[in-house]
C-alpha cells in the first residue's frame, strides 16, 4: 500500500508530442478497473524533480490520474535548478521568462488529448494547480477550458493580478469551475494588495471560490525540500486541495 492508503502501481514518464517540441511527462495513478478524474499539476520554476513527482502522487493516491510536464521543454528537454549555482539560477529565470500562459493552454491541450486516449483517464473531468509561476496558469486554464476544468487551485501563484494582458484575474467571469488560492504572508512577489485584487476579481464575476491569506508563512512553505517549509500551512494547502478535487472532480450530477 502506499503512503496515503491506496497501492501506486503505475507510474509512467512519458513522452508527449507538441507542435512545439516533446514534452517530458509524470504520469501516476492508483490501479483500478475504472478511470479517475485528471489533475494537472503545473510545476514551480525549479523545474520538474522528484520532490513533485511525491507530491504528484500523493494526489493520485486518493483516486486521480495526475499529469506532470516539464513546461520548459521548448528549451530543454529536462531541467533542476541547483541554488548554491548562480549560473543555474539566471537559467531558471531565462526559462521562466520563456513561458506564457497562452503556451502553458496549448500544452495542456495535449496533455487532455493524451488523457482522452486512455480509458484509465476520465478526460471530461479535470482539475489542474499551479506552484508559484504556475499558480496564474492554472487559473487561466481554468479560463481557457470552462467546460473541461472544473476545479483550479494556485498555490503561492505570482503575477495572479497584474496589469499584463494575460493577467488571470481579468478572465474571472470566464471560470466556472471552483478556485482555490493560498498566498503566504512573506512573499516577495505578491503582497496583501495584490491578493486583495484578485479576490475582488473573483467576488465581483461571483466565481466559486476559497481564497486565504496564510499568515506567518512564506513562499514556498508546501515544498518539503525547501528552506522555508512549514509543515502545518503545508498540510493544510493538502487538506484543501484533495477536499476541493474530490468535492468537484468524483461528485458526479
Amino acid at each position: 500500500m502506499g503512503t496515503w492508503g491506496i497501492e501506486l502501481v503505475i507510474e509512467q514518464h512519458l513522452t508527449i508530442e507538441t507542435d512545439e517540441g516533446e514534452m517530458s511527462t509524470f504520469v501516476v495513478r492508483p490501479e483500478s478497473g475504472e478511470p479517475f478524474p485528471v489533475v494537472l499539476f503545473l510545476m514551480d520554476a525549479p523545474g520538474k524533480r522528484e520532490e513533485l513527482h511525491d507530491m504528484a502522487r500523493r494526489i493520485a493516491a486518493t483516486g486521480y490520474y495526475v499529469m506532470l510536464p516539464n513546461l520548459y521543454y521548448r528549451d530543454v528537454p529536462s531541467f533542476t535548478v541547483h541554488r548554491e549555482d548562480p549560473a543555474s539560477a539566471r537559467h531558471m529565470a531565462q526559462l521562466m521568462g520563456n513561458l506564457s500562459s497562452a503556451m502553458v493552454a496549448r500544452d495542456a491541450s495535449k496533455l487532455l488529448e493524451h488523457a482522452a486516449s486512455d480509458d484509465a483517464a476520465d478526460a471530461d473531468s479535470v482539475g489542474v494547480t499551479g506552484y508559484c509561476m504556475s499558480g496564474p496558469f492554472a487559473l487561466w486554464l481554468a479560463a481557457e477550458y470552462p467546460q473541461k476544468i472544473k476545479a483550479a487551485a494556485s498555490i503561492h501563484g505570482v503575477r495572479l493580478a497584474t496589469d499584463a494582458d494575460d493577467s488571470p484575474h481579468k478572465r474571472a467571469s470566464e471560470m466556472v469551475g471552483e478556485i482555490l488560492v493560498l498566498a503566504a504572508e512573506f512573499d516577495d512577489w505578491v503582497d496583501r494588495p495584490h491578493f486583495d485584487r484578485l479576490t475582488k476579481a473573483l467576488e465581483s464575476a461571483d466565481v466559486s471560490h476559497c481564497a486565504e491569506w496564510i499568515e506567518g508563512v512564506h513562499h514556498g512553505f508546501v515544498f518539503p525540500q525547501r528552506p522555508k517549509y512549514d509543515k502545518v500551512a503545508s498540510e493544510h494547502h493538502w487538506e484543501l486541495l484533495h477536499s476541493l478535487f474530490d468535492r468537484n472532480l468524483k461528485s458526479k450530477p
